[in-house]
């Protein structure tokens, strides 16, 4: 058994060590979720970013392959996987939050503790970006993207900051309160694309779009959702949801932002988002069963508690990743099919998939760096 192997010094393995250090009762296809949203948005980040030179070589430029081959919009159905983090979210602000404990202090200084490092290192970064010849576009470019997953951590944040209140409101309001949220959202996307509001109102949506899943989550915990039935209804009915705002209201079908495009579901999130998301809520309910079965063996458990345990290192560094990799080999070899090529077919595809392996080694390598400042000092 996988369980039982020892290490050469006759010390119990990594994996029997994580198996035996799990407490008996952790939800562990919880945390099967979290790193599978994980997954979702760096998969998807990686290959829907497309990297293309400009200028006279020294320019990159992004754009995605979902502009171009727009048959690939359901790649975005797949991996955008926000809804399921924010669901996880609720599910552990509601079993973790306790009166009188300084839960939320706790919660909120692990997610903004590893993000100093990611800023202070793009400081040299950036200075080496133009050292080395590349435009001040360019390093403007690269920089965006960095800190562009840092609006997650700052909703993310705000809401388990109020998730005491948001409890609260759970207890008087039950499921019925999720449709003020959702009201909200709609009322403000009816404000903008109905009656010609200005574009900053759709910012509101921010909060109200991924307090849904959150919402949602937080009854999960309380055992409202505990039912089959109430997890497929979510999924027909978000599905059914999610196709009517698109395929009549006008709404784009993919579920992520594409350059050039005049709406984006996701930046800020639209009702066709909110309701994708409430289709993804009754998925993840569905396969909880089938997680929970697949956490009990060794193996699989012990990866997603290593996931779990650097989740938002993996989440920051994982643009840096792709971007060291595009950069030193744009530098060092030239421009590269599948990195510097411009998509417009399915070969693009293949290449791109190609360099994949590369990514997670540069990823990996910088895990092994930035690791440690996700962990509270002693």
């Amino acid at each position: 058994m996988l369980a039982s192997l020892e290490s050469p010094s006759g010390k119990p393995g990594l994996v029997t060590r994580i198996n035996a250090a799990t407490p008996p009762g952790r939800d562990r296809a919880v945390d099967a979720l979290r790193a599978l949203a994980i997954l979702g948005v760096v998969l998807g980040h990686w290959l829907v970013t497309a990297f293309v030179t400009a200028g006279d070589g020294t320019e990159l430029r992004v754009t995605s392959p979902l502009k171009q081959m727009p048959e690939i919009t359901p790649i975005s159905w797949v991996l955008q996987t926000l809804a399921v983090f924010f669901l996880v979210g609720g599910y552990t602000a509601a079993k973790g939050n306790r009166p009188g404990e300084p839960w939320v202090r706790r919660r909120v200084a692990r997610l903004l503790r590893p993000v100093p490092a990611l800023l202070l290192a793009w400081v040299p970064a950036t200075a080496v970006l133009l050292w080395a010849g590349f435009s001040a576009g360019t390093a403007r470019v690269l920089v965006k993207l960095v800190l562009s997953p840092l609006w997650f951590l700052v909703v993310y944040g705000a809401l388990t900051a109020l998730a005491p209140l948001i409890i609260a409101f759970w207890r008087r309001a039950g499921l019925w309160g999720v449709a003020v949220p959702v009201a909200v959202t709609a009322g403000i996307d009816l404000a903008r694309f109905g009656f010609e509001g200005p574009a900053w109102l759709g910012w509101g949506t921010v909060l109200t779009g991924w307090l849904v899943p959150f919402y949602l989550g937080i009854a999960w915990a309380d055992g409202a959702l505990g039912s089959r039935r109430a997890a497929a209804s979510m999924l027909a009915g978000g599905a059914a949801a999610t196709a009517a705002l698109v395929l009549f209201a006008g709404y784009p079908a993919s579920m992520v932002g594409v350059p050039g495009a005049e709406v984006s579901n996701l930046n800020p999130p639209t009702l066709a988002a909110v309701a994708f998301g409430v289709a993804q809520v009754g998925l993840a309910l569905l396969l909880r069963d089938r997680l929970e079965g697949w956490m009990r063996r060794p193996r699989a458990w012990a990866a997603v508690a290593l996931a779990n345990l650097s989740a938002m290192t993996v989440f920051l560094w994982h643009q840096t990743a792709m971007m060291f990799v595009t950069v030193g080999v744009f530098v060092l070899a030239g421009p590269m099919p599948g990195l510097h090529s411009r998509p417009g077919d399915l070969g693009w595809a293949v290449d791109r998939l190609c360099w994949l392996p590369v990514f997670v080694a540069a990823l990996a390598g910088l895990w092994a760096l930035a690791h440690r400042f996700e962990r509270p000092r002693r």
